[in-house]
């Protein structure tokens, strides 16, 4: 009989095969490892050579990526390189071997469990994403110091069969390695869509599916799975009735798919003549061109987080301004929207030393961290500024709550451009400053907000978590967390209502403009933009170009007037449904799981 497993879809298509299950794990170390006082120096030596060694293994993995995948994967490994320099980590393990006479080993695991435990308590996958880093750089240091040989994934499945390979949790070392000549597919029980794993998967076009839950403890070599990379399911013990299902399946997704690869340079207009911008959502500069290439009009949030979070020191202006500059030029003449650090919640680098919160994401984070801690947020700012004259470069506040959080950013940008210009440096005329609307309190004042900012971005995310109060990474309320409620869609349409008043740009940035619904429900609010992931911006333009305005925004009418999130999906499934074969998208009524 077969089972049905659903998993995070990262990498689209749709394989059938046999399956290989792959125990890919950290060496152990032997526990009471203790050495002599008079051999400590020694230990620290050899730690130090493990480093250096590890390092060099990783760069050439780098060179060999780069030259076989393209040069943007190969920065998916900049992050351990980074780590294996990182004093906190080697600072912490010299002072274990000393303080505590460890092996060299055993005080590397010890502190790497330390780290492990820190990031462990994020739910936010760039965080959890920084783990299968760690787990990648603590397999080579430690092989190299228990005189164990590099990892050889050839060895173990290069047999030349073709199979789906089933894992706890893939590192991008491994991933890497994977040949698509005989890897079919990827599922595994951990991991997120945005995983460095996940990127090279796409970049290797292997459909995979991820956080499958205990799929590595349950499925044995040579059963047959069927994997869906489009909708995350897997399924266990296919039957003949279900192989066939599935290459229909396939057959019409990949008509659908090469329909969708003409749109990609077409503009974003509905059938009725309403132009939107559709751009994209990246975390990494590399991620631009990818986007460009998908079809995206500029950037909708970069997120900035990735030069902080895990790092020990804060990333200085010059490396900052590199980074900015890299992805405004990217886009020639199309806005670059950057949110400034949107720290705290679970990102917290390990420079802010900040104590531990009873609600972390009701706390200090966001522009609140960055208004109290000014030497932070002017070297951000500085770096900003800096980049504008690259092209289109906007600034974005994240979870603004008060008028006063945009005033004070103000007279910082204003105090920054002087110090440049006094500086001999370029500096904007003028420049664009918006806010992300994504509290209740935002939105109910988004008309005053509207006349201090140049833009609204909705950040659908967070607006709908505290909306419901709902957890949005708490599985068991998963099915309450619903853009869909009433409450929210009359939020947007509020915000929609305000920023177009005002005269300003809305823009929408979260999970519910990559929906087929969510795009159908913001294009007849009149939001000015949608941004997505590069994955998303197809279909969603798709959607655009499939429908009228005056039919999205009679749906909203009715949408408003609903009283249950059933209502509201309904109505607006009715009127799309019409025009498209849902079936077809990715995420084809609701949200795909918030990861």
């Amino acid at each position: 009989m077969s089972s049905l497993r659903e998993g995070i879809p990262a990498a689209p298509g749709i394989v059938i095969g046999p399956a290989r299950v792959l125990r890919w794990e950290v060496p152990r170390v032997p526990h009471g490892a203790t050495v002599p006082a008079e051999q400590a120096d020694a230990e620290i030596a050899r730690f130090r050579e493990a480093l250096v060694y590890a390092s060099d293994r990783i760069k050439a993995l780098m060179v060999r990526t780069a030259e076989a995948i393209g040069e943007v994967e190969a920065r998916i490994f900049e992050p351990q390189v980074l780590m294996l320099e990182d004093a906190d980590l080697i600072d912490g393990t010299i002072r274990t071997i000393r303080e505590n006479l460890l092996t060299a080993e055993r005080a590397f695991e010890w502190r790497v469990l330390e780290w492990e435990s820190a990031l462990s308590h994020s739910s936010h996958p760039m965080v959890l994403d920084r783990l299968a880093d760690l787990a990648d750089v603590q397999t080579r240091v430690l092989r190299r110091l228990m005189g164990m040989p590099d990892p050889d994934l050839a060895a173990r499945v290069g047999d030349g069969e073709k199979f789906i390979l089933v894992a706890r949790e893939l590192t991008p070392s491994v991933t890497v390695q994977l040949d698509p000549r005989t890897v079919m597919g990827i599922a595994t029980d951990l991991g997120t869509r945005t995983s460095h794993s996940a990127i090279l998967a796409r970049s290797l076009e292997i459909p995979c599916v991820v956080s499958v839950g205990n799929l590595s403890e349950t499925v044995r070599d040579g059963d047959e799975l069927i994997l869906d990379g489009r909708t995350g399911r897997v399924v266990v013990g296919a039957s003949e009735e279900d192989r066939e299902a599935y290459r229909q399946r396939d057959y019409l997704i990949r008509e659908w798919e090469q329909e969708l690869v003409l749109l990609a340079h077409l503009p974003a207009v509905t059938r009725d003549g309403v132009r939107m911008a559709l751009r994209s959502n990246i975390d990494l500069p590399g991620e631009s061109d990818n986007a460009r290439i998908q079809g995206a009009e500029g950037v909708g949030l970069y997120r900035t987080e990735f030069l902080v979070v895990g790092r020990a020191t804060a990333p200085n202006e010059e490396e900052q301004f590199r980074a900015y500059k890299r992805v405004t030029e990217s886009f020639p003449g199309q806005p670059v929207v950057i949110r400034t650090f949107d720290l705290g919640g679970d990102k917290f680098p390990a420079f802010l030393h900040i104590g531990r919160e009873e609600n972390p994401f009701l706390g200090w984070r966001a522009i609140r961290v960055c208004l109290d801690e000014p030497a932070i947020f002017r070297t951000q700012l500085r770096a900003l500024i800096r980049a504008m004259p690259f092209g289109d470069l906007r600034i974005m506040l994240p979870l603004v709550n008060e008028i006063s959080e945009v005033t004070r950013t103000r007279a910082l940008i204003g105090e920054a451009i002087e110090e440049l210009r006094a500086e001999g440096q370029p500096v904007p005329d003028a420049y664009k400053l918006g806010a992300m609307v994504e509290t209740p309190a935002a939105a109910l004042i988004a008309p005053e907000l509207a006349r201090h900012v140049d833009f609204f971005s909705i950040g659908t995310n967070d607006l709908v978590q505290y909306t419901l109060a709902v957890d949005r990474g708490n599985s068991r309320l998963a099915s309450r967390y619903n853009p869909f409620h009433p409450a929210v869609v009359r939020l947007l349409a509020a915000i929609c209502k305000a920023g177009n008043e005002a005269g300003i740009e809305v823009s929408v940035c979260g999970e519910v403009a990559a929906t087929p619904l969510g795009a159908f429900l913001l294009i007849g609010m009149r939001a000015s933009s949608l941004s997505v992931g590069p994955p998303a911006l197809a279909e969603i333009k798709k959607v655009i170009r499939s429908v009228t305005y005056d039919d999205a925004a009679a749906g909203v009418a009715e949408a408003l007037a609903a009283h249950s999130p059933e209502e509201v999906v309904s109505v607006l499934t009715a009127r799309l449904s019409r025009v498209l074969d849902l079936g077809k998208f990715s995420a084809s009524l609701g949200l795909s799981r918030v990861d």
